[in-house]
């Protein structure tokens, strides 16, 4: 699908508007059947919700955003346009856009993405290193977050037969800094992407936008050391979630940094010692397809704003689901089944309260107000 520039723009354009994510985005363009027609509806939704204007990103700051990032090197990578990765393309919150810099081909091989410890020991960075030239051996791409520690550790044993670097700002803001040279190397010999635009600092809430990148691109997920809360253990939790294999590198129970890879085995993690040991689960094979649990919009329509359904029965509709929801996010299936509504009438008006700031969503299809 070769897309217009105008197309472009207008893709671009919706999902940089006010409280549009990427499970917005999607309802949004299943409903109106384009970007285009999604952008024009913005207001009327947000009116409904209870907010009186909302903020679409203008043409101009879209085209000057797109040539800054044209002018960098780097290239957009659409949702359902050719090259863009069909692991990532069957998650329900799949980024709508793409911003890559160096061999795109790389999303398509077999991914193996590898967390863990910014703290790492000596003897897991080189672990980390080995096994991650192991893999590039096996004809395996290594794909991680370019954070201090393990991170690093894997881009560096994969440098030479393929890595790809998941950044958690824009593509052009090197993170952490002492990695700038890595990054150069990668943008030479493998592949850099994100999906914030360009120019954008990382901050605490894109990290975890980042990690479900690495471990949605990846045929599995190996965490060589991570403490028992850390978002190491949030990415293999965020893989299983997505049906990806879960690896894990045993450690010593007196060295905290093993604690969340030990509870991983104990949850039924593959025990990871050599590649072998993730080459038998995987198979060395092409990523396989993941079949994502799907959401509720892909199976129903999104009522417009002004439909011939009865006014008083959506404002009534309304009421009972502002009263059901609460800051403790609650599965949106949950919600239909408590309200006795049709699913199309409440992800029209969880749709609303969204665009009008008033609702967040949360992991595994979950929601909560704001």
């Amino acid at each position: 699908m070769d897309l217009s520039h105008s197309e472009q723009i207008d893709r671009w354009r919706l999902i940089r508007s006010d409280n549009v994510g990427p499970v917005t985005y999607q309802q949004l363009v299943t409903r109106f059947g384009s970007p285009t027609e999604a952008l024009a509806a913005l207001p009327e939704f947000a009116r409904n919700g209870g907010r009186r204007k909302i903020k679409i990103f203008s043409v101009d700051a879209a085209e000057r955003e797109f040539s800054q990032t044209l002018e960098f090197g780097a290239k957009f990578c659409f949702i359902n346009s050719p090259n863009y990765p069909e692991s990532l393309a069957a998650m329900p919150d799949a980024p709508p856009v793409l911003v890559t810099l160096g061999d795109q081909s790389l999303m398509s091989r077999s991914i193996i993405g590898m967390v863990g410890a910014r703290n790492a020991s000596a003897a897991g960075i080189k672990f980390a290193r080995g096994i991650a030239r192991e893999l590039g051996q096996a004809d395996i791409i290594v794909a991680s977050g370019m954070a201090r520690g393990i991170d690093t550790a894997g881009h560096q044993g994969s440098l030479q037969s393929g890595t790809i670097a998941v950044m958690a700002g824009g593509i052009d803001i090197v993170y952490p800094p002492e990695n700038s040279t890595l990054y150069e190397d990668i943008v030479q010999q493998g592949l850099v992407i994100c999906e914030q635009p360009i120019g954008t600092k990382p901050v605490a809430r894109h990290f975890p936008q980042r990690n479900r990148l690495i471990s949605g691109l990846s045929q599995g997920i190996l965490v060589v050391e991570a403490a028992l809360r850390s978002g190491s253990l949030i990415t293999a939790r965020l893989a299983a979630e997505q049906g990806r294999e879960v690896f894990a590198v045993p450690g010593s129970p007196l060295d905290p940094r093993h604690r969340g890879t030990n509870e991983l085995l104990r949850q039924g993690a593959t025990l990871v010692e050599t590649a072998d040991d993730i080459l038998e689960v995987i198979g060395g094979t092409m990523f396989r397809s993941v079949q994502a649990t799907q959401l509720p919009f892909e199976e129903v329509e999104i009522i417009a704003p002004s439909t011939s359904a009865n006014l008083n029965e959506v404002d009534t509709a309304r009421m009972l689901l502002e009263e059901k929801l609460g800051a403790t996010p609650i599965d949106v299936d949950e919600l239909i089944r408590q309200c006795n509504l049709t699913p199309a009438l409440v992800l029209t008006i969880l749709l609303e309260l969204e665009l009008a700031g008033r609702l967040e969503r949360h992991a595994g299809n979950r929601v909560a107000l704001v």
